[in-house]
């Protein structure tokens, strides 16, 4: 007689959260056929349909998503029960699963990954960028021990802590370096490069320039900082962009830096996790080494 396992629930999971075969079985790190072998197993155990199969993607019938919403509760379950023992049985931090959102990762990971192997020796780290929706998502779900984006943040269930706060630096074409700093009025009549939709930055400068809420008048999206300054670079237009990025994305970019008058735009970015975590104590530790080494940089 077949078991229902937690292999099962997970497998599902993935699927569930993915909607496709391919995507899921790359998530659990196994092939697409051992999957959809694990997926029938456990609708044959259950006795009900819970996938509407189709050519390229896979739905969930109405038990499906019922049975979706309580697997998710058993294996956040038993990932803080995990949590738990390691927290008691593991003083120093053993592992840690963080998200951090893209206009941050590349500025910090690199420093944050030496000082968490230099502090904790042997810690098996697993990194993940992504945008702020699917870092609450991933955290509130359990796939994350922890995620370092902007604040604040409004999700029910989950507490943190601000790291460090970063203005916003005006870049524009090294040509246009004696140009005057213009107002946030100005800067909305320009022709402004941001970040596309679901990145939080991108909403916190049109917050700076467009405060009723209307869009600037000559807008133009771009995939990531890199893009954005390369762009402002060969004249397309201005942008705006974190100072702890500026090290790196302008070094080999012939642009211009302003710093915008007061009140200057800026962002806090703040480290949290789960209300429910028993891990609470090593997030704080984490938070204060992320705090220590933006200390130790110098201002842009």
């Amino acid at each position: 007689m077949k078991i229902l396992s937690m292999r099962h629930l997970r497998y599902f999971d993935a699927l569930a959260r993915h909607g496709h075969f391919g995507r899921a079985a790359e998530d659990c790190a196994i092939s697409q056929p051992a999957l959809s072998t694990q997926i029938r197993d456990l609708e044959e155990h259950l006795g009900s349909q819970l996938i509407e199969r189709g050519s390229r993607q896979a739905r969930l019938t109405h038990l499906g998503e019922e049975f979706a919403a309580r697997a998710r509760d058993i294996l956040r379950a038993v990932d803080e029960l995990e949590e738990f023992v390691r927290a008691r049985s593991q003083p120093v931090l053993g592992r840690l699963r963080i998200g951090i959102i893209p206009t941050v990762a590349p500025y910090l990971l690199p420093d944050l990954i030496t000082a968490l192997q230099d502090r904790y020796a042997g810690i098996e780290l697993r990194p993940r960028e992504a945008v702020t929706q699917k870092l609450v998502e991933d955290l509130q779900e359990g796939r994350l021990d922890a995620a370092i984006l902007a604040l604040p943040l409004t999700e029910s269930g989950i507490t943190g802590m601000p790291l460090f706060e970063e203005e916003f630096v005006l870049v524009r074409p090294a040509e246009e370096a004696h140009h005057p700093v213009p107002s946030a009025e100005g800067l909305r009549a320009m022709r402004l490069l941001l970040l596309e939709e679901g990145h939080c930055f991108r909403d916190q400068a049109i917050a700076f320039c467009a405060p009723a809420q209307t869009p600037p008048r000559d807008l133009i999206e771009g995939s990531s900082l890199s893009t954005l300054v390369q762009m402002v670079s060969a004249g397309i237009g201005v942008t705006l962009v974190p100072e702890m990025a500026l090290p790196i994305e302008t070094r080999s970019a012939r642009v211009a830096l302003q710093r915008l008058a007061q009140p200057r735009p800026s962002r806090v970015i703040g480290m949290v996790w789960r209300n429910s975590t028993p891990l609470a104590d090593q997030m704080r530790d984490v938070g204060m080494l992320v705090r220590e080494i933006m200390q130790d940089r110098p201002r842009a």
